[in-house]
């Protein structure tokens, strides 16, 4: 039995249902342990959280229910102890997901497939403890002190002293429009920016399991009222004239553990330049021999590029996996420190905590804009390459032959590409240009990744031999 995927357990409520809840909370919980419980917007959060607390009590562990909180504040309270989030992170509102923590960072794959060995026998009194060793379960309020932190946190990387003193907060003199989707960020985001000096304008920002303002997953497509609303400005700031419009805008999905920046105009600022700008700057302010900064195999060569400049070294590991690839590069050296680690739109900042945590970006991202004078100038020092993302057709059961055959037939067909095939094929070229081939996790395809200056051409010459390759394996 396999219940967990790359981002714990997630999917329509039908199969993330209570009895599941109830047997996770059996197999997780241990006598002598605490674990901090919490849980998104959504409408079936409450039932199946009351599941987990209970399977987790009977099985001898004490509860701590935090209520609805953000992904990274439980991920927060779970420092020192365990944890679980119930959410379906950018998830339709129909489905509903169990995510596991142990000492603020999310359980590995060794941790996961112990709950799935013990799922694996399906009876619901295997878990229980003796019955005076049933745990007991309490309230606690986290979410201050997870926005205090923040602020903290952000005050001190910026050097701006104390955010009562608004003349050197990091945003002072900052405009910022956040849509929070009806998501968790709506009881975080805003408040930790005001505080931090910024003028804060926030929509969307009731919490609705429902998402009526728009889909959980914040795209282009899904912000177009929000890109909207930053093109005109509210009426109160384009008063003044156009200057007075935003300085940038910041969007959500459900359980603040991603987000996506947008300029003044509304136009979305392309993940990967996100996340070079912020992994250049933590390399940059790194008093380390070896800052390294941790990433997927789908993140642009653009962030090697500023990585490499500020002084540093990018290290890769699968999707789903920061914290896996974190403490592979802590345990090489004692020089080496992992000072940020990121994939598209999901950030970990390693010296506030190990968990991912768009609330401390949205903050980060917005001191950083502050510094450069803008969003422009923010990504000035960017190459930004023309990107595609292609998905080929090929049946589940073809996949791994097709992406065996693949790590031989694709360097044949780029002889001058460096080859890395640790997680699928990624092919690198003298440029900068690159080229990732790897298989759905979910789906029936093959993924190709590219960012390349003449992008279409390096696509159709891949897709080319990907789908001939395919053809041959089944």
């Amino acid at each position: 039995m396999t219940v967990f995927g790359t981002a714990g357990i997630r999917g329509p409520v039908e199969e993330v249902t209570p009895s599941l809840a109830l047997a996770v909370g059996q197999a997780a919980g241990e006598p002598g342990e605490t674990f901090v419980v919490g849980r998104d917007g959504r409408e079936t959060g409450p039932a199946l959280a009351a599941a987990l607390e209970a399977g987790l009590e009977s099985a001898g562990a004490d509860v701590r229910r935090l209520g609805q909180v953000p992904t990274p504040a439980l991920a927060f309270a779970s420092r020192g102890r365990q944890g679980v989030m119930v959410t379906a992170s950018h998830n339709p509102p129909e489905d509903n997901g169990i995510k596991l923590f142990t000492d603020g960072v999310e359980y590995d794959r060794d941790a996961e497939q112990a709950i799935d060995d013990r799922l694996e026998g399906d009876d619901c009194t295997t878990g229980l403890a003796s019955w005076d060793d049933w745990g007991e379960s309490s309230s606690l309020d986290v979410l201050e002190q997870y926005r205090d932190s923040v602020v903290s946190y952000v005050c001190e990387e910026f050097d701006s002293g104390s955010p009562a003193e608004p003349s050197a907060s990091p945003l002072a003199g900052l405009s910022v429009a956040v849509d929070c989707g009806n998501g968790m960020g709506s009881v975080a985001t805003p408040q930790v920016l005001d505080r931090l000096g910024a003028d804060v304008v926030a929509v969307n920002a009731n919490v609705d399991g429902h998402f009526v303002a728009r889909e959980s997953k914040p795209t282009p497509e899904t912000l177009s009222s929000f890109t909207a609303f930053l093109e005109q400005g509210s009426e109160e700031q384009t008063s003044g004239g156009p200057e007075n419009k935003f300085d940038l805008g910041i969007a959500h999905d459900g359980d603040a553990d991603r987000l996506v920046v947008l300029d003044s105009d509304g136009a979305v600022i392309h993940e990967d330049t996100i996340l070079a700008v912020v992994a250049a700057h933590y390399t940059a302010a790194a008093d380390v021999d070896d800052p390294v900064v941790v990433t997927t195999p789908n993140a642009s060569a653009r962030i090697d590029e500023l990585v490499r400049d500020a002084g540093g070294r990018v290290e890769r590991v699968r999707l789903g996996a920061l914290h896996e690839g974190i403490a592979r590069e802590r345990s090489h050296d004692d020089d080496t420190e992992v000072v940020f680690a990121a994939e598209p739109w999901k950030h970990i900042h390693t010296a506030f905590g190990g968990w991912i945590d768009a609330v401390t970006s949205a903050a980060v991202v917005a001191a950083l804009v502050a510094d450069a004078g803008g969003t422009d100038a923010l990504r000035a020092p960017v190459s930004e390459r023309p990107y595609r993302k292609v998905s080929v057709d090929c049946p589940d059961d073809a996949k791994a032959d097709a992406m065996a055959a693949l790590e031989t037939a694709l360097p044949d067909a780029f002889p001058d590409a460096t080859v890395d095939t640790d997680y699928g094929v990624r092919l690198e070229f003298n440029d900068a240009s690159w080229v990732l081939v790897r298989p759905s996790g979910t789906e029936p395809y093959v993924r190709i990744y590219a960012e390349s200056d003449t992008v279409d051409d390096l696509v159709d010459a891949t897709r080319t031999v990907v789908e001939s390759t395919i053809d041959d394996s089944r």
